[in-house]
């Protein structure tokens, strides 16, 4: 049934990721590299492209530039098949203003709804982690014959004020009866009191409802034009929106440890703890399932090199991922990810780190609980993470936890 109808995907990449500064000062959140060797957009871009769609845009604005350049130069699909994944700046085309929510966003892009005449619209965000086949979401969503259906995945009830929550109506556990933003005394499933449906901000709508619906929306002056927050309450008003649980979603290659992860990286210590689930013997979320592959650019480099240092000392490497290109010189790596062309060099020592590209890391350094942008170059003998107080002093962002994020291209010194 899925196959007889045509699917469109827009992708929401307009997010400003201001709780990631400073890994988003220089760029949009989707654009975020990710354990190594990916940018965050690739996993909502894999997932569709894996579930089969082949039309796809990118909807982008805040410092959209290495976003765009990603998008153009890595997800290259068939024009002879009219196959596109394609990134689509706010252009203005209802006045002299940008987009003012992702609602509006989608608002302001008819247009290219328009232009391919789908039947239903598959609407993700693009800044998660996790692995889902949105063709069982999409025959789900045929089969209630409403216009909204919600992806969703179970937490536990005390989490619930850090999601949106959907309510469940008492007749049809299939049909949203409340959809509650961070509520404090949400109520647990019938099936499992314990538990929460948290929303996961991916949505599929029939086209002509989701046309009427952010017409709708953009014509509120109450609004805020979100899609979470104003599109999706006002079709489960109107007793049109329904859930499809991800505990029906069987990804092909998934087991029973990585099923059902998913991942909202909107913070620094998330985004941390979300590597620390990729390095795991048996990991939390499984980089290697073959047969739902994570798409990203290949780069043209080298393989990972491990060798002796001058003095013939020999390095280790623990609990770790390291990128094409790097070179690891007598040193010592333990529960870290290492980005693409990253160099450690002679008695240098990282552990519990994320290293994005081209990062130096100098002879007998020592890097500990900490994020390094791009290009960052930690000197000789100098340390970072380690002292959280100095890290503050030399103008290093320090999280609550005692993460210590070092902005791109910065020097560390001794």
């Amino acid at each position: 049934m899925v196959a007889s109808k045509k699917i469109f995907g827009i992708v929401l990449a307009g997010g400003e990721g201001k709780r990631l500064m400073p890994l988003t000062a220089d760029r949009a959140k989707p654009a975020v590299p990710f354990a190594g060797q990916y940018r965050l957009i690739d996993f909502a871009l894999s997932n569709l492209i894996n579930s089969g769609l082949t039309q796809i845009v990118v909807l982008t604005q805040y410092k959209s530039h290495s976003l765009d350049r990603h998008v153009s130069q890595t997800w290259r699909l068939s024009g002879l098949l009219n196959a596109y994944v394609a990134s689509v700046p706010a252009q203005q085309r209802l006045g002299k203003r940008w987009f003012s929510g992702s609602a509006d966003a989608i608002l302001q892009s008819l247009n290219l709804i328009r232009d391919e005449k789908p039947d239903i619209v598959v609407v993700v965000g693009a800044d998660h982690v996790y692995r889902m086949d949105f063709r069982d979401m999409v025959q789900a969503h045929i089969e209630s014959g409403r216009g909204a259906t919600v992806a969703a995945i179970r937490q536990p009830i005390e989490l619930s004020d850090q999601f949106g929550v959907i309510q469940l109506d008492k007749d049809d556990p299939t049909k949203i009866s409340e959809f509650l933003e961070k509520p404090i005394n949400a109520e647990g499933l019938a099936d499992s009191p314990q538990e929460v449906l948290a929303s996961m901000g991916n949505y599929v709508f029939n086209t002509d409802a989701l046309i009427e619906a952010v017409i709708r929306d953009g014509e509120r002056t109450d609004s805020n034009h979100d899609m979470g927050g104003d599109i999706i309450p006002d079709f489960v008003n109107r007793g049109d929106a329904g859930v499809f649980d991800l505990k029906n979603n069987d990804v092909p290659g998934s087991t029973d440890r990585d099923r059902y992860y998913w991942r909202d990286v909107g913070t620094i210590d998330s985004f941390f703890e979300a590597h620390q689930d990729l390095i795991s013997t048996l990991p939390i979320f499984n980089l290697y399932n073959s047969e739902w592959p994570i798409f990203s650019q290949q780069l043209n480099s080298p393989p990972a090199k491990f060798v002796r240092d001058a003095k013939g000392n020999l390095g280790t490497v623990i609990d770790s991922i390291v990128s094409l290109g790097s070179l690891i010189s007598g040193a010592h790596i333990e529960r870290s990810v290492l980005g693409s062309w990253s160099k450690v060099e002679s008695g240098a020592s990282v552990v519990d780190s994320v290293l994005f590209d081209r990062v130096d890391v100098g002879p007998d350094a020592t890097v500990r609980r900490a994020i390094l942008d791009k290009d960052v170059v930690v000197e000789a003998g100098a340390s970072v993470g380690v002292d959280p107080e100095r890290d503050r002093a030399r103008g290093f962002t320090v999280t609550e936890s005692g993460l210590t994020v070092v902005g791109k291209g910065l020097r560390v010194s001794r």
